[in-house]
């Protein structure tokens, strides 16, 4: 079970903070959905800001598992409020998304729950 943890876990992590680098750096495919949905401009690097920490919070989480599994929820609410984003922006086609990143999260925090 530790080892699948850990695999999981250093995947989500490294998926999630490309995430946040991508939102960083404007990157094209990131950023016209969020015009598409609406989100303000002036949002995009604190959302940008917390997927990195997250991310970075999943790592610390394998030394310290308080700060993984806060980071895990954190990942969670922040990936279901992406799913809302785009069900409210009538976006059906783009929610799988969110769901991709969402599911990981939610995988390490029960793998790490269940050590």
């Amino acid at each position: 079970m530790d080892i699948a943890y850990y695999v999981v876990g250093a995947a989500a992590a490294l998926w999630i903070g490309f995430s946040g680098y991508s939102l960083f750096s404007k990157s094209e495919f990131v950023v016209e959905p969020l015009q598409t949905y609406g989100v303000p401009r002036s949002w995009w690097n604190p959302l940008a800001l917390a997927k990195s920490a997250g991310a970075l919070g999943l790592l610390v989480g394998f030394f310290v598992p308080p700060i993984g599994i806060a980071a895990a929820v954190g990942l969670i609410l922040y990936f279901l409020g992406a799913v809302a984003t785009t069900v409210r922006a009538r976006s059906y086609r783009t929610t799988v998304f969110p769901v991709l990143y969402l599911v990981p999260a939610a995988a390490t925090l029960a793998l790490q729950l269940a050590r």
